[in-house]
């Protein structure tokens, strides 16, 4: 249990638990725009967006994590995400996610269904959330 003045923050993939540790402050990047979960934050329960969850320790961002969707739960003392995709920025490969950014667009462009359309836009979309967030927040 985390302390009054902590967050219990659990990130889970369907692959692993990549996080599970009281920390200060977690953004997430909701459907409805990002929030901030700080102590005593009121219940809610939210679907999240391709994007970064900022893990903070005291005023300083210790962690920066892809999730490619899924859900949010939050309580006056944690916050769980239960992720479709995660992965620490630093392990994405900006040359793969390239790759299979084109390869996706390819495979737009020969779909042969709607159902080939929608997989390979759904491919390219989060492709691309990837290289948005290595922009946004270089790994050094």
């Amino acid at each position: 249990m985390a302390r009054p003045d902590k967050v219990a923050f659990e990130l889970v993939s369907p692959e692993r638990l990549l996080v599970s540790e009281a920390v200060d402050m977690v953004v997430v990047p909701g459907t409805d725009g990002d929030f901030g979960v700080l102590p005593g934050h009121s219940p809610l329960l939210s679907t999240v967006r391709p994007g970064v969850i900022d893990v903070y320790q005291g005023r300083e961002v210790r962690q920066r994590i892809f999730v490619a969707g899924g859900f949010a739960e939050v309580t006056p003392g944690r916050c769980t995400v239960l992720a479709e995709e995660a992965m620490p920025l630093s392990e994405i490969d900006r040359g793969a996610v390239e790759t299979s950014l084109r390869d996706a667009q390819s495979d737009f462009q020969d779909a042969k269904s709607d159902g080939e359309r929608a997989h390979a836009e759904r491919r390219a979309g989060l492709a691309q959330a990837k290289l948005d967030a290595l922009k946004r927040n270089p790994v050094h």
